[in-house]
């Protein structure tokens, strides 16, 4: 790793790590779009570009997401009984998800990248508009969901924040336990997720050194260090500010996060 990039990596993980206590996202949607410039600028090979910024992100989330849903249990906001019907269902998506994504072009795994953040944002501002007024169904039907939300984050390397806040909150589960059951998720997510990146690119042909599958690890742990300090600030942050604020802040920075994507899938 070319120590230029050491300062990047070490304050994209305060950045992301604050995200992760504030907002129970395990910040892929930040981390990839950064890493994806690093390693262009690093000379990596184009075709291993996507991949490893994606592989690396859902590694670091699983240091970041377990310190940001440590410091919310400690405050009792997880829902554990929606987390233990989702998860089965989470852990298989999540593996199934980093193959398919290993196999597709990068610009292709780009531009999908930029609409499934579109689709978080989207998603986010019609839920300001509905009144939660669903419960949340039986085990069968949260581990079909699990599977599919483990699907897409897997894929494009997130902790799947993007689907499981709006999913819970408008099923009576309130704004704030919905961020941290979500930060709860993302370990489940990333952990299976990132044995799937290192299982797509183990006999991969021209991958950086320091790389384990598509996880390149000079990256992933320059990020984990300040990410897990910053993620119980963030989530003392999150239990005083109010929800609606909450809410803007996710829309705000997925819709930016987004545009950015696609201009950059024209590119690869």
């Amino acid at each position: 790793m070319s120590l230029a990039l050491l300062p990047v990596f070490l304050a994209l993980g305060a950045f992301v790590g604050f995200l992760a206590g504030l907002l129970g996202i395990g910040g892929g949607f930040t981390i990839v779009p950064v890493l994806l410039e690093a390693f262009h600028w690093q000379g990596f090979a184009r075709e291993h570009l996507m991949p490893l910024a994606i592989g690396t992100s859902a590694g670091t989330i699983v240091f970041t997401a377990f310190a940001s849903a440590r410091a919310h249990h400690a405050r009792g906001a997880i829902h554990w009984a929606a987390l233990r019907a989702l998860a089965p269902g989470l852990v298989v998506g999540s593996l199934i998800g980093p193959q398919i994504a290993a196999a597709l072009p990068p610009g292709v795994m780009t531009a999908l990248f930029g609409g499934f953040i579109w689709f978080a944002a989207f998603r986010m501002l019609h839920h300001q508009a509905d009144a939660a007024t669903r419960e949340l169904p039986g085990k069968p039907v949260l581990l079909g969901v699990g599977v599919l939300i483990g699907l897409i984050a897997g894929m494009v390397g997130v902790a799947g924040a993007f689907l499981v806040v709006p999913y819970l909150s408008r099923r009576k589960v309130s704004m704030h336990s919905a961020v941290a059951t979500s930060a709860a998720v993302g370990f489940a997510v990333s952990a299976s997720a990132t044995i799937g990146y290192i299982f797509a690119g183990f006999r991969t042909a021209g991958l950086p050194p320091y790389s384990i599958g598509y996880v390149y690890l000079p990256a992933l742990l320059a990020i984990v260090v300040t990410s897990t300090l910053l993620a119980p600030v963030g989530a003392r942050v999150a239990h005083s500010w109010p929800v609606a604020r909450l809410r803007v802040a996710f829309v705000g920075m997925l819709f930016a996060l987004g545009a950015y994507m696609w201009w950059k899938a024209l590119h690869l």
